[in-house]
């Protein structure tokens, strides 16, 4: 159903190298990028947009918006929530079975975007 989500900032360079290691983790990578926009992905599936804002003003969060990145298992849903630690994410729930069936972890990027990995099954 989703195409993409794009999330907002005010530092493209710093949070390319953090996406680029995150999709790479995921097994995708740059799909399309200009001086203000870069997105990963590949076919079939939905991907993850970075832009400075189009009207010039600073990105910042939203309250309540999060993009989920499917993990293929817990293990890789571990390794997301590590590798976001090691690139500096700040954490907001670490790896763990949040009800039956539904293993995920939690962290913000660098620009303090929602992310959250998941597996479910």
């Amino acid at each position: 159903m989703l195409g993409y989500v794009t999330l907002g900032t005010n530092d493209l360079t710093r949070a390319a190298k953090f996406y680029d290691a995150i999709t790479a983790e995921l097994g995708v990578g740059r799909m399309m990028e200009n001086e203000s926009f870069i997105a990963w992905g590949g076919h079939g599936g939905a991907g993850i947009g970075l832009t400075k804002p189009f009207d010039g003003r600073p990105a910042t969060i939203g309250n309540g918006v999060m993009a989920a990145l499917r993990a293929k298992d817990r293990e890789q849903v571990d390794r997301l929530y590590n590798l976001a630690m090691s690139l500096g994410a700040q954490d907001e729930g670490a790896p763990g079975e949040r009800f039956p069936g539904f293993y995920a972890a939690y962290f913000r990027d660098l620009d303090g975007n929602k992310l959250n990995a998941f597996v479910m099954g």
